[in-house]
């Protein structure tokens, strides 16, 4: 939902409430003759009342219990907080009072019982209100996020078959294996499982939202091995993993795109560490970092194999929406790419 649209419901519902308000005072008014000199008395009663406390409390319920605890359903704490909220805002607004006119002041502590009890009855119904705004807000975007995402499915659905099946990948690996089996045909034996172990992988296991984390990094481990036999330096690739990925998961083939990138991308295969990466993996947060060195006459930001910089954003803004950065950066012949997963879940 664009912000400008919330902005202006927000403008549209105060106004309505001011409107309201203003038709109710000027009902009450009607054959009273209010002196000038009490104005400050008046406007600081219907501001230390009618005003101060339900915006606080409406957006105190609006920014804060509903994200904090409403929307994890806390029910319990929500209700509690929900009238802490409401209190304070009561308070809030006999602290206005007591600074705007003394008079309005002690008039509201002499009958706080039913003063009080009004205002703080009046906070309560705007907290509520500030919460069920919130909640068709967040309903309302969250129902048009998985409806894009519906939408989106079949096309990068599409995007990964085209890029897991890439013909320049395959054939170049099934040719060096070929080359492979007359030097050493137990290697190459091996190294064709893990073809066909990659293969399985990309057409059964990626159709699920989510797979294990270890899957994620056993299918990295295979396609590395793989683009190692195009090359006779042994340490034209560093990969490291470090932390436990028991009980983790990830949407499948999240990293791999940036994988294939930088050895789409790679120069020189004799270079050491031409392609360097790197998972890190936290209690609460995966960091995944890959480079790799290119030729500077060369542009490195073509596109990630078969799925375009935006697209794969998209996809991870559609699976990962506020639990992941992505940091993307070429300078000096290096390619860099940072992704951070909070929880490490879907």
């Amino acid at each position: 939902m664009k912000k400008s649209f919330k902005i202006l419901l927000h403008i549209g519902f105060w106004l309505g409430y001011l409107f309201l308000m203003a038709i109710i005072l000027f009902a009450a008014s009607q054959g009273q003759d209010i002196d000038p000199v009490d104005s400050a008395y008046y406007l600081s009663f219907i501001a230390g009342v009618a005003i101060i406390p339900p915006v606080f409390s409406f957006y105190s319920h609006y920014y804060y219990l509903f994200l904090n605890y409403l929307r994890k359903r806390k029910i319990w704490l929500s209700i509690a907080g929900s009238i802490f909220l409401s209190s304070a805002a009561t308070m809030a607004g006999l602290f206005f009072l007591r600074l705007g006119s003394a008079e309005a002041f002690t008039c509201v502590t002499e009958g706080f019982q039913y003063a009080g009890t009004f205002t703080f009855g009046i906070s309560t119904v705007f907290g509520l209100i500030g919460l069920v705004i919130k909640g068709f807000l967040t309903w309302y975007e969250e129902l048009k996020m998985k409806e894009e995402l519906i939408e989106k499915t079949h096309r990068m659905e599409m995007a990964l078959v085209k890029s897991q099946l890439d013909p320049h990948f395959l054939f170049n690996t099934i040719n060096n294996i070929d080359i492979l089996i007359s030097k050493n045909a137990k290697e190459a034996s091996r190294y064709l499982n893990q073809l066909s172990d990659i293969m399985r992988f990309m057409l059964y296991e990626t159709k699920a939202d989510e797979i294990a984390l270890s899957q994620e990094l056993e299918y990295i481990e295979k396609y590395i091995q793989l683009q190692k036999i195009r090359t006779s330096n042994g340490n034209y690739v560093h990969y490291e993993v470090s932390g436990s990925s028991t009980a983790k998961k990830v949407a499948p083939m999240v990293f791999i795109p940036f994988i294939e990138n930088a050895f789409k991308h790679s120069g020189n295969k004799k270079l050491d560490h031409a392609v360097d990466i790197a998972i890190q993996i936290e209690e609460e947060v995966i960091h995944f970092s890959c480079q790799n060195k290119y030729e500077t006459r060369k542009t490195a930001s073509n596109g990630y194999n078969g799925l375009g910089n935006e697209l794969i954003k998209r996809r991870l803004k559609l699976l990962y929406p506020q639990t992941h950065s992505l940091e993307v950066a070429h300078q000096n012949g290096t390619y860099r790419v940072n992704l951070s997963i909070r929880n490490g879940k879907v």
